[in-house]
């Protein structure tokens, strides 16, 4: 749909055959000689000469626009609508680069120059990926024109890295010792609790209760029993997988490892009983499992770099017997450090799995005499 240039008493389409040499002032100026110059001035100031002839809807939108322009010098209308041309929306072109004929005068005086890029913005992706190798583009030219070399600039430093403890960075050396130390976490509390609480559910806890047995070595037989399954598996999972079948070298001790891994247990069993003392089915204790492995496991520095994180969680992870472990761990299987590195994290596990084992003592007890 042609659009309407509209001028005072004037208004021709841009399908029109009127020349663009008789818009603007052949109906508002009397003196032939005056229109004769003003017509001249305006059509050589906007290099509208040359088209003189063609109609209008023939020129291009720049020219149109410069026409439109005639037309407002002359006549100063209230309302001026120019046509755009329609047919050179979906150009060849992307990105219009405009070079300043100065250019390299500037850069070789040191002055700040400037380059103009278009871009076109309807083509999101292109754009904005593009924009920016061209701009590195633009920069490597003149650095490289500046130098007279094309090269980067040589470092003061020279900064050699080398990878220690994992050189090609194999995710499988990572993730396999990962794996079995939130293994050894997660199965120590679920066989305690559970085991706690089916004995409860079958009346088998009653049975205890008359043999000449306390409370705390019936604690302890279970955290024992438990933890030596799953510290049998560990050692088992870190000889015939993760070194035997992975070919992930060990570099420290395993026996320091599963000493560490021992008191960790300790750790964990404990609260796993103290767990199924709280929870009245397995149900229950599998959604209270849920909200406490969530937090031992993303906030104790296994899946998470620890200095990645706010001040505050690292502070209270320190309570956490998994943050510890995975800490003596990765130095001991990573790093092959020994006893004089590692024991402050063995001191923790110490503090920690006392603590959680009298916790858990005096809910056992008291759950006990509920029961009598």
């Amino acid at each position: 749909m042609p659009v309407p240039q509209t001028f005072p008493n004037y208004a021709p389409t841009t399908q029109s055959t009127i020349t663009a040499a008789e818009i603007g002032w052949k109906d508002y100026f009397t003196s032939p000689t005056l229109q004769g110059l003003i017509a001249d001035a305006l059509t050589r100031a906007t290099g509208l000469d040359p088209f003189l002839a063609r109609p209008t809807g023939k020129l291009s939108g720049g020219m149109k626009q410069k026409l439109g322009l005639c037309c407002a010098l002359i006549h100063d209308p209230d309302l001026l609508i120019l046509d755009e041309p329609t047919t050179g929306v979906a150009g060849r072109y992307t990105f219009v680069l405009s070079i300043p004929p100065n250019l390299q005068r500037d850069v070789l005086a040191g002055r700040a120059a400037e380059v103009q890029l278009n871009v076109d913005a309807t083509r999101m992706s292109q754009a904005f990926t593009g924009s920016g190798y061209i701009q590195q583009m633009i920069s490597d030219e003149v650095s490289t024109f500046v130098n007279r070399y094309r090269t980067s600039a040589v470092p003061a430093v020279d900064l050699a890295v080398r990878m220690r403890f994992n050189p090609n960075l194999t995710q499988a050396w990572f993730g396999s010792l990962m794996e079995i130390i939130n293994n050894v976490t997660m199965l120590s509390i679920i066989l305690t609790g559970a085991a706690l609480i089916r004995e409860r559910e079958h009346g088998t806890i009653e049975h205890l209760l008359v043999m000449p047995v306390t409370p705390t070595e019936i604690m302890l037989a279970k955290i024992w029993s438990m933890g030596l399954v799953v510290l049998v598996a560990a050692a088992c999972s870190v000889t015939f997988i993760v070194r035997g079948a992975l070919r992930v070298p060990i570099e420290g001790s395993v026996p320091l490892f599963l000493t560490g891994a021992a008191l960790h247990l300790f750790a964990t069993t404990s609260m796993g009983i103290y767990m199924a003392t709280l929870a009245r089915s397995m149900p229950q204790f599998g959604m209270l499992l849920v909200l406490v492995m969530l937090p031992l496991q993303m906030l104790s520095g296994g899946n998470t770099p620890r200095e990645s994180m706010p001040q505050f969680a690292q502070d209270l992870m320190l309570v956490a017997p998994t943050t510890h472990f995975v800490e003596l761990s990765q130095a001991i299987l990573y790093r092959g450090a020994g006893s004089g590195v590692v024991w402050p994290p063995f001191l923790w596990l110490v503090v920690i799995g006392s603590v959680l084992f009298a916790l858990s003592l005096m809910r056992f007890r008291k759950t006990l005499s509920q029961m009598a």
